[in-house]
């Protein structure tokens, strides 16, 4: 079979080494008893033939039509569960019956977008395991205190317990990116539902961030909080400080105010 050729504006940087591309399918856990897997971007199945070893019932999305047909080539048995779809914009509920975990080596420019759409679906994906830029990776498993903590690491850990598994050199990829690579694991929590209205947990977990340096009084001033809430002691940290539970505490505080 001819080989596919990695695309520049695809951000496709296709794994080289078969090592590597083990430790990640061995990081698959089955969480919470799931057995359907959704594999983003396998371009040309590195990380699908260790996938296939395990008792997973393995589905694979690429937007690449020439991997996409390399795919039904290599493994014919998969036959419809190889869709040819960009998963940002793809209904998976019509293809996928059930909860099912993602992995994948994601490609980096969309890597955030991939989270966010994990973020709508987070009840129907119990587990994820992927490789992404070093830094995404180190922000997303980042607890509080710490300068990679910022918007995802709060929304994603706000529903997902996160583990950064290992680093990954450039060399082992073709082409090589410019930048390093980290694989973490998520796991789905109990939180089935934030105590307060998660689209104001959202608006104040990114208006917290959008300027970080500044305390909270200053970064939230937008917001128009209420006197009280403006005095609370909180309100003297810098978003980066706040844990899930303290973000949920303040959402309440400035919804409380807005619905007097």
């Amino acid at each position: 079979m001819d080989k596919v050729k990695p695309k520049k504006h695809l951000g496709q940087h296709f794994l080289t080494d078969l090592g590597i591309a083990e430790k990640i399918a061995k990081g698959m856990t089955g969480h919470l008893g799931v057995k359907k897997v959704l594999e983003i971007g396998p371009g040309m199945g590195v990380l699908t033939d260790f996938l296939l070893q395990e008792p997973w019932d393995l589905y694979l999305v690429d937007v690449d039509t020439e991997s996409i047909a390399y795919l039904h080539k290599k493994y014919p048995e998969l036959g419809e569960k190889i869709v040819e779809a960009d998963f940002l914009n793809h209904d998976f509920g019509k293809v996928i019956e059930g909860n099912y975990a993602v992995v994948g080596n994601f490609p980096y420019n969309i890597s955030s977008q991939i989270f966010f759409k994990v973020l709508q679906d987070r009840n129907k994906v119990p587990e994820v395991v992927c490789m992404l830029q070093k830094e995404v990776a180190q922000r997303i498993a980042s607890p509080p205190g710490n300068k990679d903590y910022g918007i995802l690491s709060v929304l994603l850990q706000a529903f997902y317990d996160i583990e950064y598994l290992f680093s990954v050199p450039p060399g082992v990829f073709n082409p090589p990116p410019k930048v390093n690579s980290g694989v973490i694991r998520l796991k789905r929590n109990d939180t089935e539902k934030l105590d307060c209205d998660e689209k104001m947990f959202f608006r104040v977990v990114k208006q917290a961030f959008s300027t970080r340096r500044k305390t909270l009084r200053n970064a939230l001033k937008s917001m128009g909080m209420a006197e009280e809430v403006r005095e609370l002691p909180l309100l003297d940290k810098r978003a980066e400080q706040l844990g899930v539970q303290d973000f949920i505490f303040l959402t309440n505080q400035i919804q409380a105010t807005w619905n007097k």
